[in-house]
């Protein structure tokens, strides 16, 4: 029995496993299973890999996206350029990781951008964030972060008005604030001042509408959440595993 599987921490409610499970019934794969690894700390990732001798691969969700590379023997290009890692195909005696969030957020992110969108606020700094930020350097849409703590190109969220909000028409979460069951949360930003010219973009998928994405409705924004994305790096990811 062939296995795959995700780590994270918490794992309350995992789209892999689901969509995994789901595309296994539909096309009639018997002989693979998924599973769900919720670890406390990526060093338990060693027992895994012990334990499972059968595992093909991995799907990485929050927070070991940068944590798992210490634990593969090679990594893709995208891998060094973000030092973010979401899938490992695992063969004998190698790991390797990948980045298949890249993927996944350029081809849903794409398809609403306008040719004014050239400024984006990316709304923090994990793992997820880095494959966004490599997308909007290759296709050379100005970038600024926004987190706790302010530095050079990053903003803290305090500091985001009405002026920086004119400046960059394009807003991408890719914190976990509004995913369930926490669906009240939402970044700290003044939406007051959206207009329709905005583009907002959560990586959220559960709910399918976070505050966040609302907040851009009610203002006439363009909106996206993340549910496509995560469509596209899994099958992104199914093709690593089984190359």
């Amino acid at each position: 029995m062939r296995q795959y599987g995700l780590i994270g921490f918490p794992l309350t409610h995992s789209f892999s496993q689901n969509y995994f499970r789901q595309k296994f019934s539909d096309d009639g794969i018997t002989d693979a299973e998924f599973l769900n690894f919720p670890i406390a700390k990526i060093s338990e990732v060693k027992t895994i890999f012990d334990e499972h001798p059968f595992l093909k691969g991995l799907a990485v969700t929050i927070p070991y996206k940068k944590a798992i590379i210490g634990y593969v023997d090679e990594t893709s290009d995208e891998v060094k350029r973000t030092g973010a890692c979401n899938c490992v195909q695992i063969k004998p005696g190698k790991k390797a990781g990948y980045n298949t969030d890249i993927a996944g957020f350029e081809t849903s992110f794409k398809k609403n951008l306008q040719p004014y969108h050239t400024k984006a606020l990316i709304l923090g700094t994990g793992g997820a964030a880095a494959a966004v930020e490599y997308v909007l350097k290759k296709n050379r849409i100005a970038y600024s972060f926004v987190s706790r703590r302010p530095a050079e190109n990053r903003f803290g969220w305090d500091d985001i008005d009405e002026k920086i909000l004119d400046e960059f028409k394009v807003i991408i979460n890719c914190t976990p604030l509004g995913t369930y069951p926490n669906t009240d949360e939402k970044p700290g930003l003044p939406y007051h001042f959206l207009t329709p010219g905005h583009y907002l973009f959560d990586l959220v998928y559960n709910p399918p509408q976070t505050q966040f994405l609302l907040e851009g409705e009610k203002h006439g924004c363009y909106i996206q959440n993340g549910y496509e994305m995560l469509v596209i790096q899994a099958e992104e990811n199914w093709k690593i595993w089984n190359s």
